[in-house]
């Protein structure tokens, strides 16, 4: 069994997918915006993202443009979680996941013998990231 996250975004897809190579690495694949599917979508949206995916060492994000009449909620009810073999790298990926987001947790030492910090990033994705000593 797999479990993958697939994320919903409300016309700004490419742009996160963008940011989340920029820190994450890897390569964006399988791009294919409404103009490539037969529905009923407004023509102005016709170019976002009907479907996109991250892959990288490690990882595979799912990801698309809701169409503009689905209701979506911002990051109240998933976390994206990365666990990092250094702590250098945690910290690099941390400041950047929430350089222009919320840091809800500061990146610190915790109690399950880990640094460990939680922010919701610029795109309003919350993400958990975790280095265990």
């Amino acid at each position: 069994m797999k479990v993958q996250p697939y994320l919903a975004f409300k016309g700004d897809c490419k742009n996160a997918l963008e940011f989340y190579k920029s820190v994450l690495g890897g390569s964006i694949q399988n791009e294919q915006t409404y103009n490539d599917v037969k529905i009923d979508i407004p023509a102005n949206y016709r170019d976002k993202l009907q479907h996109a995916e991250l892959k990288g060492k490690g990882f595979h994000i799912m990801a698309y443009d809701a169409s503009p009449d689905t209701p979506l909620t911002n990051g109240t009810n998933i976390n994206m979680s990365i666990d990092l073999d250094s702590k250098e790298d945690a910290v690099s990926i941390f400041n950047q996941l929430s350089a222009q987001g919320t840091v809800h947790t500061p990146f610190q030492e915790m109690s399950w013998d880990a640094f460990y910090g939680r922010c919701s990033d610029q795109y309003n994705v919350s993400w958990m990231v975790n280095y265990k000593k």
